[in-house]
């Protein structure tokens, strides 16, 4: 099964979300920041998806989402936002930047399922 990618700087925040996408019946890997993301993306790993976070130390989730977009292996790997950043202007840039979708902190696991539809990853 290909796996999909978390990227979140909050260990708990991360750890929760592999739960909620193990018991969806996704195996995905976990990066602990931008850092990691950056080590493992560039190690040669293609996700089926990408959980990203906004907020996070060093290259944020903007700047991730931009890279993301600009490779061309990872251009279309649909990318959900996941942050407790709601401000419009945040959701305006993510989405122009090619995001799936974006959900607002804490996510649950409806949230998850709903944004991984959207995506066209779950019937």
């Amino acid at each position: 099964m290909t796996e999909g990618l978390i990227i979140d700087d909050n260990r708990q925040t991360a750890d929760a979300l592999k739960q909620m996408l193990d018991v969806l019946g996704f195996k995905v890997r976990v990066a602990y920041g931008s850092t990691q993301a950056m080590e493992t993306l560039g190690r040669g790993f293609l996700p089926r998806f990408i959980c990203l976070d906004i907020n996070m130390p060093g290259a944020d989730g903007i700047e991730v989402l931009a890279f993301l977009k600009r490779e061309p292996p990872l251009q279309k790997v649909p990318v959900i936002v996941i942050t407790s950043d709601d401000q419009p202007e945040t959701r305006n840039k993510v989405m122009k930047l090619g995001a799936a979708t974006m959900i607002i902190k804490p996510a649950t696991i409806d949230a998850l399922e709903a944004a991984l539809k959207q995506a066209k990853l779950l019937a």
